[in-house]
């Protein structure tokens, strides 16, 4: 399993840049709001630790993680932020919901970073349990938000070497 490999405390804090001057967006769906809450407390701690200002992290919620793609669309458009960090979980059920919702989402957001300036970071957990949710937002491997803000603050701060 890819996650126990590398959890997401794993990383060297001397790479990470500094996130001071930058602005973020997270976009948190309202379903599974235990493992959603998780991961955005998770991401924004990380922001701040490594020199965002909270006043520079807007959080807006969404009902459900197919809602994101829209969510996030919505903060590339304005580009008002520097990257948006797209937050959801997907649990198996019973029925095939599960997989359309997870693949919509997939690719919708992956659309978002093909055509935008602004990098839209993935954070949809896709897990076929409550545990192995629970395990990824803050249990023995890690917290996926915390990650999902590190690739952004290290995104941006690809994309500023770019325009230079």
């Amino acid at each position: 399993m890819a996650t126990e490999l590398q959890k997401s405390s794993d990383y060297d804090i001397d790479k990470v840049p500094d996130a001071s001057a930058m602005r973020f967006a997270i976009v948190t769906s309202e379903w599974n709001t235990p493992i959603t809450g998780a991961l955005q407390e998770g991401a924004v701690e990380a922001l701040l630790r490594h020199g965002a200002k909270p006043e520079n992290i807007i959080i807006e919620k969404v009902p459900g993680s197919f809602e994101l793609v829209f969510g996030a669309s919505q903060f590339v458009k304005r580009g008002n932020v520097d990257a948006v960090i797209a937050l959801g979980c997907v649990i198996r059920g019973d029925t095939p919901h599960f997989d359309y919702v997870c693949q919509g989402t997939t690719q919708g957001l992956a659309h978002l970073n093909t055509i935008g300036e602004i990098p839209v970071i993935y954070g949809l957990i896709t897990t076929n349990t409550l545990e192995q949710a629970e395990e990824r937002a803050g249990g023995r491997l890690g917290n996926k938000g915390e990650e999902c803000a590190i690739v952004a603050i290290k995104m941006v701060d690809y994309t500023c070497k770019l325009r230079k």
